[in-house]
């Protein structure tokens, strides 16, 4: 398919200058440039430039034949996107003004083609102009309001996540204008942005120290909707809702972090995490686990109450222990093996598996912690792009009811991490 080669020849070629000009940006010699040529590289400029080249590739693609060339200069317009802020990073060009205007020229980059693709019945009218009044209100109305009350609300991770799933939902899109017959996600992943982009407007008016504990709250209702979910059966859907508790909680951490939370944030933590990461998944095995169900769910929530009651008691105040290294496999990393296993294995299989993640648990192998190290050292792009292609996959997954696929899906990432975790341990 000549599109789709198109497609991939722009991204790759945008993420290789990303990635130079990442690492030029450190040099001596590039900063001088920047602060000398700021009419073209200051972080001002460059949402300037992107947001140019994005408006001439949407009038190529819609009003001209010279669509491939609309894609090359719409995806390098994309991946320009994150090239502002680091040389508001690296030569300490940051501003309140670029602050307000990067999130503008997002908008104005992915917002008119999603609007032409849905005129061409690509994508949901409707859902679009949705989208669209959340992005005005959120930018223009919210903003004015925080200024109004003189509250200042951080930025947050929804956005830009969105941002990012946008940007790939107008390739997606074009891709699909060529090709009628793939199979079309795009409702699914536009209704994903509205929801990120609703959450990024109600989190700016939320203090900064609750974000953890809310975000522990999500968690653990993903836990109980799992649980409902399990109940009637809709397995795939109860493990997706488990994924996002995982998502929630990787990002409770972070936020903890960055701007601290409650006294009983990490009680709430610890709460959410053996609803969503225990008892979910050992209510997966009672219902597909065969005639040694119970006894198997049974162990795997005691498995997982000793890994975080040994982690809470005993593990946080180990001096031997470097920071950011579990002792056990983490219960989300176990949940996961548990919830793969149940999609696509028998139970005796599964009976294995349960046990398998029960003794890595509560073994003494340690594992590098996903958000605290090994996310430390993989770029914010990269990051970003991990949870847009995790939204992706299972709008992907759900709209072709693969249930198998998915399972293999879980299973793989579990062993990726487990490779990775260990990679970052540091050497005794």
């Amino acid at each position: 398919m000549e599109r789709l080669l198109v497609i991939i020849v722009s991204a790759g070629i945008g993420t290789a200058f990303f990635f130079w000009f990442s690492q030029a940006v450190k040099k001596q010699y590039m900063q001088e440039y920047i602060l000398s040529h700021q009419w073209l590289l200051h972080p001002n400029a460059i949402c300037y430039w992107r947001t140019a080249m994005a408006g001439i590739g949407f009038a190529l693609y819609f009003f001209t034949p010279y669509q491939s060339f609309a894609i090359f200069t719409f995806t390098f317009a994309a991946i320009l996107d994150g090239a502002d802020g680091v040389v508001a990073r690296g030569c300490n060009l940051g501003s309140k003004w670029g602050e307000w205007l990067d999130p503008v020229c997002d908008k104005l980059t992915y917002l008119p083609p999603l609007i032409g693709f849905a005129y061409g019945g690509i994508i949901s009218l409707k859902l679009v102009w949705i989208l669209v009044i959340i992005e005005i209100m959120g930018q223009f109305f919210a903003r004015r309001i925080l200024t109004w009350i003189n509250f200042s609300g951080a930025a947050n991770n929804f956005g830009k996540i969105k941002a990012i799933i946008c940007f790939g939902l107008v390739i997606l899109c074009a891709l699909m204008d060529e090709n009628p017959d793939i199979t079309n996600i795009a409702d699914g992943v536009l209704m994903a942005c509205i929801l990120l982009s609703s959450a990024s407007v109600i989190f700016k008016f939320i203090p900064n120290r609750l974000y953890a504990d809310i975000l522990s709250g999500l968690n653990f209702c993903c836990g109980i909707t799992s649980l409902i979910l399990t109940h009637h059966h809709y397995f795939a859907w109860a493990i997706c809702i488990i994924i996002i508790g995982q998502l929630f909680d990787l990002f409770d951490g972070r936020m903890a972090l960055k701007h601290g939370g409650t006294k009983y944030g990490p009680y709430l933590d610890d709460i959410a995490d053996f609803v969503s990461f225990g008892l979910a998944p050992a209510y997966v095995i009672v219902q597909r686990g065969g005639s040694l169900a119970w006894l198997f769910s049974g162990l795997f929530i005691v498995g997982v109450g000793f890994r975080l009651v040994r982690f809470i008691a005993w593990d946080k105040n180990r001096t031997d222990l470097p920071e950011g290294i579990f002792n056990g496999l983490p219960s989300p990393a176990g949940a996961l093996i548990v919830l793969g296993a149940s999609l696509i294995s028998t139970p005796p299989i599964l009976w294995g598996l349960t046990s398998l993640s029960i003794a890595l648990m509560a073994s003494h192998i340690r594992f590098a912690h996903f958000g605290r190290v090994i996310l430390k050292h993989t770029p914010k792009p990269l990051f970003f792009l991990i949870c847009a292609s995790i939204i992706l996959t299972l709008s992907f997954l759900f709209k072709t009811k693969n249930v198998q696929m998915f399972g293999y899906l879980i299973l793989g990432s579990v062993l990726v991490y487990m490779v990775a975790g260990r990679k970052w341990i540091p050497q005794e």
